[in-house]
């Protein structure tokens, strides 16, 4: 399979789970301004998974331009990629209509958990396809973002059930960190032109 479907596909699905996701926000039952503020759980819950989902549309365009030729392993890599992705929108809903209570939002936790480990497991499958002075692995270097994430996913899990709000706070950190724009890749792509 070429990149370019590759890519598509993802950016399909990815269209499809914030299409997804704005469909679950629906209109307050009511014309005041209280009405619209009830809903305010599910709003924020809706901003910071959409907000998920533009960082890995953003680092899986880069990954993939840095990427040579596509393997199968790197399909199903890709496909486990999409499928935990694909849980956010009910995770999101269930996290804001519940209030960020402590069962949502540790799934919501375990959903992020899994979207990392996933990314590093099509992450990991590149850079074993390019080898190791493969320009993704040069990129990477010592990949502190990668390994921080899953710890503060953890982190939120943990707290969700301990202290109400900082498992939000833990996912909104983790975000945070990938939403300053990663330029490795797009650094070591220009140096690998020249």
């Amino acid at each position: 399979m070429g990149k370019g479907r590759f890519e598509a596909f993802s950016d399909g699905v990815l269209a499809i789970i914030i299409t997804i996701m704005v469909l679950e926000l629906h209109v307050p039952h009511g014309e005041t301004l209280a009405a619209l503020l009830a809903l305010w759980p599910v709003f924020v819950s809706y901003v910071i998974s959409f907000i998920y989902v533009g960082i890995y549309w953003n680092n899986h365009h880069h990954l993939l331009h840095a990427t040579t030729a596509v393997t199968g392993g790197m399909m199903w890599a890709n496909l486990n990629l999409l499928f935990w992705l694909s849980l956010l929108p009910f995770a999101t809903g269930w996290m804001g209509e519940n209030h960020f209570g402590p069962v949502p939002s540790a799934v919501y936790g375990v959903v992020l958990m899994m979207c990392a480990l996933s990314w590093f497991a099509l992450q990991t499958l590149i850079v074993r396809a390019q080898g190791e002075g493969g320009v993704l692995k040069r990129a990477l270097g010592s990949d502190w973002k990668g390994k921080t994430s899953p710890f503060l996913y953890l982190a939120g899990i943990v707290s969700s059930f301990c202290v109400p709000g900082l498992a939000q706070a833990f996912y909104l950190i983790a975000a945070l960190i990938w939403l300053v724009p990663d330029r490795r890749i797009e650094n070591a792509l220009v140096h690998e032109k020249h």
